[in-house]
């Protein structure tokens, strides 16, 4: 039993690994046997396939993902401290799991509540947005911030942060842009972004 626990462990590590490097498309289950250092056979034993492995993957990110980012919204926080850790939080993701939020697009086109549900079932660990929208609509009230419809806001926080990740490949094509000057451009972005978000709503 703890062998079988420490084998399906390493498959996932190796898993993650080849994923975050190659993606789902471009990942072969050979590939995955070989970082683990074991046989495709034995590979197969614990996933019949690359798409439940990925699966899987996907899902222990996500939960713990989607934990963070709970634990930034439902804080005490001020809101503009708890826009810049919703940003940073995103903005990490997309740079440890860069496949994931393409990942999400595809299969939510493809299944679409059915995935949703997979990932959140019964609702369990879905994003508490609710808290957040109530606290965007209180520091309207209160005039700390320009009147701002809450799903607005949040979806330029979404857009902003995860947009450039899943459109990397376009975006570098087009703009003739190399990985070195990409990482550099993302990690501007990564102070930038949280300071034209507060700006465009902060009271003058």
């Amino acid at each position: 039993m703890v062998s079988s626990i420490i084998s399906e462990k390493k498959i996932l590590r190796a898993a993650h690994k080849v994923f975050r490097e190659r993606g789902m498309d471009g990942a072969r289950m050979q590939d995955i046997s070989d970082e683990a250092g074991i046989n495709k056979a034995l590979l197969h034993y614990y996933f019949r396939s690359k798409e439940l492995l990925f699966e899987k993957v996907f899902k222990e990110n996500a939960d713990s993902f989607f934990s963070d980012v709970n634990a930034v919204l439902t804080s005490d926080k001020d809101l503009f401290v708890k826009i810049r850790l919703l940003c940073e939080t995103y903005m990490d993701m997309c740079q440890e799991n860069p496949h994931l939020p393409v990942f999400i697009i595809t299969e939510i086109n493809k299944h679409g509540n059915s995935f949703i549900n997979r990932i959140f079932p019964g609702g369990v660990g879905k994003p508490d947005f609710v808290s957040f929208k109530a606290q965007i609509d209180k520091e309207v009230k209160s005039g700390k911030i320009k009147p701002v419809h809450p799903a607005f806001l949040i979806m330029n926080i979404l857009s902003l942060c995860l947009f450039p990740a899943m459109a990397r490949p376009m975006m570098q094509f087009t703009m003739d842009i190399n990985n070195t000057e990409f990482r550099q451009i993302m990690e501007d972005r990564r102070k930038r972004i949280p300071d034209m978000i507060i700006e465009s709503i902060r009271k003058k």
